[in-house]
C-alpha cells in the first residue's frame, strides 16, 4: 500500500526514476521472523527477489532513463480562466483543493479584502510546509494563505491568527499512519477582539471564527504542503475528525492560573496561538470528586505513553484543583506525571514506544535507557511534567475535564502578523 507514496515521494523530489524496491506492509510491531521473511521473500510490486532488486538497484550501472526528468514542477496559476460557479466548485473538487465542504470560491475581490487583515505584503514568504518529513518543503507567501483564508469563510479580522499559524511549521494535515492531528489554542487579547469562543461550546461547531481559523489551518495546509492525497501524501489509517477544525481559546478570565502563553515566556497583552500534535485519544471526566486521584489514575493509564496529554480543564474544576493545593499547573502536572504509571512490560508493548524510544533506550538516553532495563512488572512514569499541558476551557455549566492526546509543539506570536 505504500508503493504510490514512494514513487511520489521519489518524484517530487526531483528523482522520478529513481530505483525502487518494496516489502510486504505493515512492518511495525512484526516479530524478527516475520521482518527476516520480508527480505528474504518476492518484491510484491516489482517481482523477483527483494534482497536480489536491492542489489542490483545499488550496482547495476546507470542508463540513459535513469538521469532523465529530474526535475518536479509545482507550479500553479495565480487565476483560473473565468467559469460559472458550478465549474468552478466542481474545479476545486476535482484538484482536491478543497476538504470537499462548500467552499467561498476565492475571487480577486475577496482575496484583496482578507489582504486588508494583516499589515504584511502578498508576495512576503510566510514559511514551509511538509505533509510528512521526508517530502520536500513547499514555500508559500501571504496570498496564498489569503486564498485560503477566504475559502474557509474566514474574515480578515482573523487573518493575524491564520498566518501565525501558517507561519509555524507545523502542517495541520500531516501524513503519520497514526492519523494524528494538530490541535491549536488562542491566548491573548486578539481572542476578544476577534470574537473567539473560550466558554460554552468553545471545542466544538459554535463559533464562527474557532471553526473557521481551523478550517483555514487545514486548507492551507494541504495546498501548500504539496497536497494531502489518500495513499499517496497522506497515510492515516483512520483519518481523524480534529482534522477539520481544531481551535479554540483560553478561558483565561475564569482560570485560576496564569495562561498558557505566560508559562511558556509571552507577556499578558501579546497575542499567542499554541501548537499540539495529536488528537489519537480522549479521556474524559468531572469532578474533582471525593475519587478524582483514582479516576485520574486511570485515565492516565488509558493515555497513549508516546503521547503527552493536555488537559483542558473547564474553570470550575481548575478552582476545585487550587481548592486542593494545585495553586499553580506546573503542580498538577507533576501529580499527574508521578501517578502516570504502567508496568514496563505494557510501556515497551506499545507499538511506537518500541518503534520510536527504544533506538533512545539503547544509546543509552534516560529515562528510557532505565526503562528498559527495568522488570516487566515494575511501574514506569509515562509522562515527564513537561509532557503534560494543562489548559483552561470551558463555560462552568459543569465541572468537566477531557485529556486529549496533544504533544506540545511550540508557541508562535500572532502581533508579528498584524
Amino acid at each position: 500500500m505504500f508503493a504510490r507514496l514512494v514513487k511520489s515521494v521519489a518524484r517530487v523530489n526531483g528523482l522520478p526514476t529513481l530505483r525502487q524496491v518494496f516489502v510486504p506492509q505493515p512492518v511495525v510491531g512484526r516479530t524478527p521472523a516475520d521482518l527476516r521473511a520480508y527480505i528474504d521473500g518476492e518484491d510484491p510490486i516489482i517481482g523477483g527477489a527483494f534482497i536480489k532488486g536491492v542489489i542490483d538497484g545499488l550496482t547495476g550501472t546507470l542508463v540513459a532513463e535513469d538521469l532523465s526528468s529530474l526535475a518536479f514542477d509545482r507550479s500553479t496559476p495565480r487565476l483560473l480562466p473565468p467559469d460559472t460557479v458550478a465549474n468552478l466548485r466542481r474545479q476545486f473538487e476535482e484538484s482536491r483543493w478543497t476538504d470537499f465542504l462548500p467552499i467561498v470560491l476565492p475571487t480577486e475581490q475577496r482575496v484583496a479584502a482578507m489582504l486588508k487583515g494583516t499589515s504584511r505584503k502578498p508576495e512576503e514568504i510566510v514559511g514551509r510546509l511538509q505533509p510528512a518529513r521526508f517530502r520536500e518543503l513547499w514555500e508559500f507567501n501571504v496570498e496564498k494563505v489569503a486564498v485560503n483564508a477566504v475559502m474557509a469563510g474566514a474574515r480578515p479580522e482573523y487573518f493575524p491568527v491564520i498566518l501565525a499559524l501558517a507561519a509555524s511549521g507545523v502542517t495541520a494535515r500531516s501524513s503519520s499512519t497514526t492519523s494524528q492531528a494538530t490541535l491549536a489554542m488562542v491566548n491573548g487579547p486578539i481572542r476578544n477582539t476577534i470574537g473567539m469562543n473560550c466558554g460554552i461550546g468553545a471545542m466544538g461547531p459554535y463559533n464562527h471564527a474557532n471553526a473557521t481559523i481551523g478550517r483555514a489551518y487545514g486548507l492551507l495546509s494541504q495546498n501548500l504542503q504539496g497536497g494531502s492525497v489518500p495513499n499517496e501524501s497522506f497515510m492515516g489509517s483512520q483519518g481523524n475528525v480534529h482534522s477539520y477544525s481544531a481551535v479554540y481559546a483560553e478561558n483565561e478570565e475564569r482560570s485560576p492560573w496564569e495562561p498558557f502563553h505566560v508559562e511558556h515566556g509571552f507577556k499578558p497583552d501579546q497575542s499567542v496561538v499554541s501548537l499540539f500534535m495529536g488528537g489519537w485519544y480522549i479521556q474524559f471526566g468531572g469532578g474533582p470528586r471525593e475519587t478524582w486521584q483514582e479516576q485520574f489514575r486511570r485515565s492516565l493509564r488509558a493515555c497513549d505513553p508516546y503521547s503527552g496529554p493536555v488537559l483542558a480543564l473547564d474553570p470550575l474544576v481548575a478552582r476545585g484543583f487550587v481548592d486542593r493545593g494545585f495553586d499553580s499547573k506546573r503542580k498538577l502536572a507533576e501529580w499527574c506525571s508521578a501517578n502516570s504509571t504502567l508496568p514496563a512490560r505494557e510501556y515497551w508493548d506499545n507499538q511506537w514506544v518500541q518503534t520510536l524510544l527504544v533506538p533512545q533506550a539503547v544509546a543509552g538516553v534516560e529515562p528510557y535507557a532505565s526503562y528498559l532495563k527495568a522488570a516487566p512488572e515494575d511501574l514506569v512514569r509515562m509522562f515527564r511534567p513537561e509532557d503534560i499541558s494543562i489548559t483552561v476551557v470551558g463555560g462552568e455549566t459543569g465541572a468537566m475535564w477531557k485529556m486529549l492526546s496533544g504533544t506540545y509543539l511550540r508557541s508562535v506570536s500572532i502581533d508579528d502578523w498584524r
